[in-house]
């Protein structure tokens, strides 16, 4: 019979966590040693804890004096700002990483969301749209601009396998870097007890969007990046195809502000609007999630009519890397957020798979925005909502594949009718590859072109 190691066995009796090594000797020895390293990774102490909170209010804003809207910058950038950022993006300063670890499920997919074709005429997948603009811009600037791919344990392998099925959308492999945000258990919700997924595997889910930002530092990439000499981290979600990826204007009013954390805010029009918000709290930078916005704060309006509260914000944020160290430094970064779940396990002392009827669990998670009130300095830059958000959520309706692609084919007919070509309404697509914005296509646009049906610019 094959005993649980003594040490183990202490660790989690210490902890009342002993049921998850019920049947050990019964596991095959492949599945007993990935129990070990599952149970090895863990911070029992810190789940005790975590789990003492579960009955503390999900968000205490403070008092309304102590909120106030951020001072947003107008879309534009100075023509010495975009300077600037080229000069840091021609230096190889400007990394990618682009956040992927989301499955298409509400999309019908079984697949990474990332390989959903999003292209109103080529059917590009999002992967090529976002690939693509980094491979544009390591031409343009001549320096490649290194593309981080942060992955989850549901969708690495797939990912990794669909980016060198397509040679890296024509990126050196070099200069693309995978790495899996890290994973936590879920726990019983009336006990605290780690749950299992089956006999020998605890049920674990990725730790939130903020576990991209850990995940750099636990991967040693962030260190790598370092090295390499890399000073500012451009961060995006795969699902919204509009994003300006390290957009030079952007890029520079960060570095002339020397400012660690940067954000791009689309302006709310409408108070139920859902999208969270930046604002200052005593001074300092943070994100108030639609649902914790007090309705009379979301209706307030300023002198001029528009709400107070408008910074909507897209998740596309620039972080400097030593910023990016000082947060991920063990015991002084993000704080786990609580939420209630409902999560089917296995009942190791019934030995039976169980179906719960509701909420049975609690799961922990890291918010990337809350990296945000830890910056001394800080910008929050709009960007016009047509032509820089439209995330890809739902199968229909809003958000949909449907909308997706109309946003696309509508911001590139705007830059051909600028050029002088008119579309007609038929659907366009400019390829990254010819062409960035409106000014670069219009410069690189062949005489005597002509739209006639749905047309692929490349």
């Amino acid at each position: 019979m094959t005993q649980v190691p003594p040490e183990l066995l202490h660790r989690l009796t210490a902890h009342g966590q002993q049921h998850v090594v019920a049947g050990w000797d019964a596991l095959p020895a492949a599945d007993r040693a990935a129990l070990a390293a599952q149970l090895a990774g863990l911070d029992l102490g810190e789940l005790d804890a975590l789990y003492r909170r579960k009955d503390e209010p999900h968000t205490v804003l403070p008092p309304r004096d102590r909120i106030a809207p951020v001072p947003i910058q107008p879309a534009q950038a100075s023509a010495a700002d975009t300077a600037r950022g080229e000069d840091a993006l021609r230096r190889g300063e400007v990394a990618a990483l682009v956040v992927a670890g989301g499955q298409g499920t509400r999309l019908g997919s079984d697949k990474p969301k990332g390989m959903f074709p999003v292209g109103p005429v080529s059917g590009a997948t999002l992967f090529r749209v976002h690939a693509e603009k980094v491979l544009a811009l390591s031409r343009r600037y001549g320096k490649p601009v290194p593309l981080l791919v942060m992955t989850s344990p549901a969708t690495h392998d797939e990912t990794e396998a669909n980016f060198r099925a397509e040679r890296f959308f024509g990126l050196a492999a070099a200069d693309v870097f995978f790495f899996q945000q890290g994973t936590m258990p879920a726990v019983d919700l009336a006990t605290g007890k780690l749950l299992l997924e089956r006999p020998g595997k605890l049920f674990q889910s990725p730790n939130g969007h903020g576990g991209t930002l850990t995940a750099l530092a636990e991967t040693g990439l962030l260190a790598r990046l370092k090295a390499r000499g890399v000073k500012h981290v451009f961060y995006f979600q795969v699902d919204n195809p509009l994003v300006k990826v390290c957009d030079p204007g952007f890029v520079g009013r960060h570095v002339a502000a020397d400012a660690e954390a940067s954000s791009k805010v689309v302006v709310k029009e409408q108070p139920g609007e859902k999208v969270g918000i930046l604002a200052a709290i005593d001074g300092r930078c943070g994100i108030i999630e639609y649902s914790d916005l007090p309705d009379a704060m979301a209706a307030e309006r300023d002198a001029d009519g528009k709400l107070t509260f408008r910074a909507g914000s897209p998740a596309i944020h620039l972080f400097s890397v030593p910023f990016l160290e000082r947060v991920t430094a063990r015991g002084t970064g993000l704080a786990y957020h609580l939420a209630r779940k409902k999560v089917p396990f296995y009942d190791p002392t019934a030995n039976r798979a169980v179906e719960p009827a509701g909420v049975n669990a609690l799961k922990f998670e890291l918010f990337v925005f809350d990296a945000l009130p830890m910056a001394d300095r800080w910008l929050a830059v709009e960007t016009p909502r047509a032509e820089e958000f439209a995330p890809l959520k739902n199968g229909s309706g809003p958000d949909s594949p449907e909308t997706v692609r109309a946003a696309i084919s509508a911001l590139h007919a705007g830059w051909l009718e600028a050029a002088g070509v008119p579309t007609h309404g038929h659907p366009v697509e400019v390829s990254p590859l010819l062409a960035l914005d409106a000014a670069e296509l219009k410069a690189k646009l062949p005489v005597g072109t002509r739209v006639a049906g749905p047309t692929l610019l490349s």
